[in-house]
């Protein structure tokens, strides 16, 4: 049996729902949204719309926003179910003409979402999207385990997930303490 890998939605926090209009659900098949897109001005989008244009991916069953999203195995069942879903949503929410060209739009976005799971299975990934020259523009960024900087903090937060962003092209990397990060939210 083939396996292909495929992004899937992740919430590492309750953020999602906070930031985007439509939050995607933890666990969907994800493709990047991108044409979602293609008829917004995005210098006219502002709050939930300008952050799902900026970072969202976009979920497959729901086309709901996620942030992040995590590499994962799928079955050629999954890809199927995932190609023939978004197909459906292209035809009947966004007016493909008719379903052998939602099918083509969707299996294009499909293999362009399997096209970033290059990283192993369990890589998280972030998006940042830009409108440059006419053209939408989007950067992916890894994200992986923070090596601990103090001592004892490997063993202090264990239970949490603390990463650090690695750019894809060769600019410095930034580091993220998302630990601290939630440490500083009220409770």
């Amino acid at each position: 049996m083939t396996v292909t890998r495929l992004p899937r939605t992740i919430r590492l926090d309750p953020s999602d729902t906070f930031v985007f209009e439509h939050p995607a659900e933890p666990g969907e098949w994800a493709v990047t949204g991108s044409f979602l897109f293609l008829d917004a001005d995005p210098a006219t989008l502002s709050g939930k719309a300008r952050a799902a244009f900026r970072s969202g991916f976009a979920g497959v069953s729901s086309l709901g926003f996620s942030t992040l999203v995590v590499v994962s195995e799928a079955s050629p069942a999954e890809v199927e179910d995932a190609t023939a879903t978004l197909a459906r949503h292209i035809r009947d929410k966004l007016g493909a003409p008719d379903d052998e060209s939602a099918r083509a739009a969707a299996e294009e976005e499909i293999a362009a979402a399997a096209s970033l799971c290059g990283p192993p299975v369990n890589t998280v990934l972030a998006m940042h999207r830009t409108l440059e020259d006419g053209q939408l523009r989007e950067q992916f960024r890894t994200l992986t385990p923070k090596e601990p900087s103090l001592p004892g903090s490997d063993r202090l937060h264990a239970s949490l997930r603390v990463f650090q962003f690695v750019e894809a092209d060769d600019e410095p990397e930034e580091r993220i303490d998302l630990a601290g990060l939630m440490a500083e939210k009220p409770a």
